[in-house]
């Protein structure tokens, strides 16, 4: 093993060792979500933090927020490509959890 840590596994561990942006990501696995099904699905998560991580999310092209408007402004929230790349990610997590807690 390298006796340095790659900055980019280092990046990716910063990012999901913040509170909440590993459930936020799980939350959209199975498609996009209102603002508010993503604060129901995690309980304990305020409305300025899931936002703050939103944002952040947005920023790094993990998910895409999506605007649209009739006569209401609906938005959605929705993994990206990248995003989904992580499904992989959360099944290896979720099989290591059965097994182990």
């Amino acid at each position: 093993m390298n006796e340095k840590l790659c900055p980019k596994m280092e990046e990716s561990l910063m990012l999901f060792g913040k509170k909440w942006i590993g459930l936020i990501v799980f939350s959209l696995l199975d498609g996009p979500k209102k603002f508010s099904d993503i604060e129901k699905f995690i309980p304990g998560l305020s409305g300025r933090v899931l936002t703050e991580r939103l944002k952040e999310l947005e920023k790094i092209g993990i998910i895409n927020k999506n605007v649209t408007s009739d006569n209401t402004v609906k938005i959605n929230y929705e993994l990206t490509r990248k995003g989904i790349d992580l499904s992989n990610v959360f099944k290896s997590i979720g099989d290591w959890a059965e097994k182990w807690n």
